[in-house]
């Protein structure tokens, strides 16, 4: 947990993950709710027969705190889930993706109509078969499960619009920038780029804001040549010397050659609730209304990110945005490539491994096919050290000279207004004290757990003081690589670990086995990835209390 600000350039990232629970720190919910359980349990039943009631309670307690205590793999609980999700997945086959084809699916369905016409084993085999071939099929790939189109014309903005399985609705627009700094710069510079980026956050972190998220997006990727070799071939005097034409040639193999380039790109979230569809419904009646707002936020986010200094910045199309995800899931597709695009097909035919997503797709250049594996990993608060860090502690995940391999780095921040981060921070600094106070009391010493939480709930408390222009935020980061095969793969993994350990202080990455095609989505460009927590009895109070937009007001 952070604070998106306008002022200081280093912060304290680490030391907590979320707001305390009734029990103290910051315990996951499945232990919080094991332990009520048992505790429950043992009141209820200790009375009715006796000792062994006890002995259930203590016993489930002690055990409920050993599978979920957090190690550097995860907790015990963790792992058997991972292991039961991923054999569940492969036996409903939905480790596999296949673009939908009405003719494939006909032929699929007439399978599973003959197997029914069979006899014993065989009749189970090719039921199963038929089966996992049908739910094999799908429109989207998991990691954009529930996506859709607000708006995908030729031109204009592309609005997706979400609905993944369980989660509320948002709609989202993906900006491309060329970033803030380049080349040599100095610290004024670097200090008002993060001011900038700070006072970008905070303008839409308030409450009478409709943004929800925002997603920042690096692409890491070879160097490609294709723009100066298109210009050359136009340019070129057919009197050149043979001798220049070969030298200019091994000018661009050597600036290619092990040369990794960025693109960065801004996704913005608007969930679609109660407020957004009042102020919609301003702009015309249903989705004319949706796509009128739309269209005055975007112009609004393209002026507040120039005014972050973010470089030249575009509005992606949906066309555009889909590309640059078919390239995220087969890297030989160039990532501006939109001729054969289509808005409504956004997957490439794949299969989960249980540490790996595997694309087979086919290389628009040479027309041959190809196998790309990638692995994602989530960066956690929990995971990092608590130390000092300015706007350029990722440097070298992002420009490292070890790390010659594709990846993506993403993180997303979800903005909370002031008023709703005070009070947790508040709340979390209290629950920080009464138990270092209770171990004081109780001639113990303090854990370092609690020291760090307490120093962070103090962090945050400070900066939201009233009039500081600071608002509350939660973020979680995802990074994905990918190489040609399983060994190339286990090899960056490695190499990506020692780096993250290394000088950008995160202890361990979070890898997202068992559900990787899932986890892909999390670095492409559609704002996927961040369960935001629940609003608190007070924030939803004073929610209630603002009530709607009077009909007769303009905005």
């Amino acid at each position: 947990m952070t604070e998106t600000q306008t002022r200081a350039t280093v912060r304290y990232l680490g030391g907590e993950t979320g707001h305390r629970s009734f029990f103290g720190g910051t315990h996951s919910r499945s232990r919080i709710i094991l332990l009520g359980v048992f505790i429950v349990s043992g009141l209820i039943f200790t009375p009715l027969i006796g000792w062994p009631g006890l002995v259930v309670g203590v016993v489930g307690s002690g055990v409920t705190l050993l599978v979920t205590t957090r190690t550097h793999r995860g907790t015990i609980m963790e792992r058997r889930t991972r292991r039961n999700r991923w054999k569940e997945r492969v036996s409903s086959g939905v480790d596999a993706f296949v673009p939908y084809d009405i003719a494939a699916w006909d032929q699929a369905e007439q399978a599973l109509r003959d197997a029914r016409h069979l006899r014993g084993r065989a009749r189970r085999d090719a039921t199963w078969e038929a089966q996992r071939v049908l739910t094999a099929m799908r429109s989207n790939p998991d990691g954009a499960d529930g996506m859709g189109w607000l708006q995908h014309g030729r031109g204009e903005p592309g609005i997706g619009w979400h609905a993944p399985t369980g989660e509320a609705q948002y709609l989202s627009v993906t900006f491309v920038v060329t970033g803030q700094l380049r080349g040599i710069e100095s610290t004024s510079v670097m200090t008002r780029a993060a001011e900038g980026w700070g006072t970008f956050l905070a303008n839409r972190a308030a409450a009478s804001n409709l943004v929800g998220n925002v997603q920042t997006m690096t692409r890491v990727l070879p160097a490609d040549t294709a723009m100066q070799e298109y210009w050359v071939s136009g340019a070129l005097d057919p009197a050149a010397p043979a001798e220049a034409v070969a030298s200019y040639e091994e000018v661009l193999r050597l600036t290619g050659e092990d040369a990794m380039v960025q693109r960065h790109f801004i996704i913005i979230s608007w969930p679609v609730n109660q407020s957004f569809a009042d102020a919609a419904a301003k702009y015309g009646p249903a989705r004319d209304g949706w796509r009128g707002l739309m269209a005055q936020e975007i112009a609004s986010t393209l002026r507040g990110l120039e005014d972050a200094r973010l470089g030249t910045v575009e509005v992606l199309t949906a066309r555009q945005t889909v590309a640059v995800m078919l390239h995220q899931q087969n890297p030989s597709r160039p990532i501006d490539f939109v001729a054969d695009v289509d808005p409504a097909h956004m997957g490439i035919t794949s299969h989960d491994e249980f540490s790996a997503h595997v694309v087979q797709g086919i290389d628009p250049i040479a027309g041959l096919p190809v196998e790309w594996w990638h692995r994602t990993a989530a960066i956690r608060a929990d995971a990092m050290a608590t130390a000092p860090r300015t706007q350029l502690w990722l440097l070298d995940l992002l420009i490292g000279r070890d790390m010659q391999f594709i990846r993506s780095v993403s993180f997303h921040i979800h903005l909370i207004p002031a008023n709703d981060a005070k009070a947790a921070a508040r709340q979390d600094l209290v629950r920080d004290q009464a138990e270092a106070l209770s171990r004081h009391e109780a001639g113990k010493f303090d854990t370092d757990d609690t020291d760090v939480a307490m120093s962070a709930a103090q962090r945050r408390r400070a900066d939201l003081t009233a009039g500081s222009h600071h608002h509350g935020a939660e973020w979680v980061g995802y990074i994905t690589i990918s190489a040609r095969d399983r060994d190339e793969l286990a090899r960056f993994s490695r190499q990506l670990e020692e780096t993250c350990a290394g000088s950008a202080g995160i202890d361990h990455l979070d890898w997202q086995d068992s559900f990787q095609s899932a986890a892909s989505g999390t670095t492409w460009p559609i704002g996927r990835g961040l369960a935001t927590a629940g609003r608190s009895m007070s924030s939803r109070l004073y929610a209630k209390l603002a009530g709607r937009t009077e009909k007769e007001s303009i905005s």
